[in-house]
């Protein structure tokens, strides 16, 4: 088994920035958040818990087909968002679904892999319990107005929505002092010498 190095941050630090350079440098990469999504709209099992937790709405038919002719159903990401966004009991139920079987994933995809190391990216590490078997936790810091900014921009929301989102993760500065190492990603410092003295030392531990 590969040996697993967390990479997090708050929501528009620029953790897949740092994911992909790291990729680049050989380590496979394990994003937590896109798996979380993908499992959302493929597993039955977890399809029937969101659905008995939030609601029929929770899935939109779609465009595509099933070959029976069935429209496919997928995840209404937009309408969960409302939900678990201004519902602190509702994000904690949904995380309580979804994180497990994502973090067992991440341990079964890591038992395969045959590089030194890989990166696990999640943007809720240790809020969801995602710490659980990595050897060593990258944080990746940004000033919070140029967090926002980012998803704004991003996500096409509004600044109030952003702040919403933000409330529910643990405050940056928090998780920094959490992480082993931690990159700077302000638009000021360049991050790709971060990351390669980073993947040095990350060798060098192993």
């Amino acid at each position: 088994m590969a040996v697993i190095i967390g990479l997090t941050g708050g929501i528009g630090s620029g953790k897949s920035t740092i994911a992909k350079i790291f990729a680049n440098l050989g380590a496979p990469v394990f994003d937590a958040d896109s798996t979380a999504k993908h499992i959302m709209n493929t597993s039955s099992v977890i399809k029937e818990k969101l659905i008995a937790a939030f609601g029929d709405e929770v899935y939109t038919k779609s465009e595509i087909k099933q070959h029976s002719g069935t429209p496919v159903e997928i995840l209404n990401r937009s309408y969960l968002s409302k939900i678990v966004f201004t519902d602190q009991y509702k994000l904690a139920l949904l995380n309580a679904i979804v994180h497990p079987i994502t973090i067992q994933a991440a341990l079964d995809w890591a038992a395969v892999q045959t590089a030194p190391y890989v990166i696990k990216e999640a943007a809720l590490f240790f809020e969801s319990g995602s710490s659980f078997g990595a050897h060593k936790i990258i944080g990746v810091s940004a000033p919070k107005s140029l967090r926002i900014n980012r998803v704004m921009k991003r996500d096409h929301c509004t600044n109030e929505e952003v702040e919403k989102r933000m409330m529910h993760q643990i405050e940056e500065s928090l998780k920094m002092k959490l992480c082993d190492w931690v990159i700077i990603n302000d638009d000021q410092q360049l991050v790709l010498p971060q990351v390669i003295e980073l993947n040095e030392k990350i060798l060098a531990t192993l």
